[in-house]
């Protein structure tokens, strides 16, 4: 038989404060990586792959 075992966080104040900042710098990184990723492949016709 398979158990399941759910958790929750309750963070405090600066605990949120500061995920909320990873996050966003996560998302920055992200949206910016796949500006580029366009840029390449309208330009050039270039696919990234998982390798690059």
């Amino acid at each position: 038989m398979l158990y399941v075992y759910r958790f929750r966080l309750y963070p405090t104040r600066e605990q949120i404060e500061f995920l909320n900042r990873q996050i966003g710098h996560c998302r920055f990184v992200y949206n910016k990586l796949l500006e580029i990723a366009k840029k390449d492949y309208e330009t050039e016709g270039k696919k990234w792959n998982y390798y690059e």
